[in-house]
């Protein structure tokens, strides 16, 4: 029996018998599809490394991937065993030979990691893809040790399929607070004046320091252990894609590249081995219907962490996102 949860507690842990709905509205793939045209706006259950192959060549815009790290841990019913070094590089290699023929010659792709995957993916990702950047953004959850660091950082990189690709620079620029405001002749330089404060809309760095961890009493919340925050992927979805662009995710998870693509007008295809994350994601994706909101993001601006005046109109909003 479940434990009853708490009022407060958004927190979505749906069970397979709770969820059976959800997983019939999920799709199978056993045979090679020529176009994604049906598949588009859809989870479909089963090992990506079965069903990558069936998939349609140069037809993804944009892929976002969060493979296991590699640590021992158990993801519902299935776990992934932590390897030796040169084994979790086939690994990579593995899966990443089998997106690389997928993505459009102008597309990219981001690949989630902790700081110790990191200096394998990095080797491996560049032997199929020209690496842009690595970017680190701060995940201030986690246990702090007793004879080591806190971890508290984590690893995306961004690579492309070729010289040639998407970067919507304006899209993803980030709201600042400006505490000691610069004048000429009396007027603001490089930032804007208002009645609920003063601010600039600043160029983004490789280092984000304003992602909030989904906590139990937020909406996006799920039991799932690895869950990324909307926020994050938001930055990446709109960095890298258009509306009505196609996203993929290979190791969908709780559903959350799918959510916000579907938040931000994008079509997207996620593909998820456990069922019970299936019936998470497309639990998300019926919620978005509803309320399209992605917590820190406001009328088209990313607000730093805690800025009060974007958290207010947040919980009072209804139908923008933030």
């Amino acid at each position: 029996m479940k434990k009853e949860k708490s009022k407060r507690n958004k927190t979505i842990d749906t069970t397979i018998e709770e969820g059976r709905e959800y997983l019939s509205r999920c799709l199978t793939i056993t045979v090679p599809v020529d176009s994604l045209d049906r598949l588009a706006c859809h989870t479909i259950k089963g090992d990506s490394f079965s069903i990558l192959p069936l998939l349609p060549r140069e037809s993804v815009d944009l892929i976002i991937a969060d493979p296991p790290y590699n640590l021992t841990k158990t993801y519902g019913k299935q776990t992934f065993s932590r390897r030796k070094e040169e084994e979790y590089e086939d690994y990579t290699r593995k899966w990443l030979s089998l997106v690389h023929p997928l993505l459009k010659p102008n597309g990219s792709i981001y690949v989630c990691c902790d700081w110790e995957s990191s200096l394998i993916i990095g080797k491996v990702i560049k032997e199929y893809f020209l690496i842009q950047n690595r970017i680190t953004w701060q995940r201030e959850k986690g246990r702090g040790a007793k004879e080591n660091w806190k971890n508290a950082l984590e690893d995306i990189w961004f690579a492309t399929k070729g010289k040639d690709y998407q970067f919507h620079l304006e899209d993803v620029k980030i709201r600042r607070r400006v505490l000691a405001p610069y004048r000429q002749a009396g007027e603001p330089k490089d930032w804007t004046e208002s009645k609920k404060g003063n601010y600039r809309d600043t160029c983004p760095s490789n280092f984000w320091d304003d992602i909030t961890i989904p906590f139990w009493s937020m909406p996006e919340n799920t039991a799932h252990p690895t869950q990324k925050p909307e926020k994050l992927l938001a930055k990446i979805i709109l960095a890298s894609s258009a509306e009505g662009d196609l996203i993929l995710d290979p190791f969908l998870g709780s559903g959350t590249s799918s959510v916000v693509a579907k938040k931000l007008n994008r079509r997207y295809l996620g593909i998820e081995i456990e069922p019970r994350y299936c019936i998470w994601a497309e639990q998300r994706l019926e919620m978005a219907e509803a309320s399209p909101a992605i917590q820190g993001y406001t009328d088209g601006v990313f607000w730093e962490r805690n800025t009060l005046d974007q958290q207010n109109r947040y919980s009072n909003s209804k139908s923008t996102v933030d």
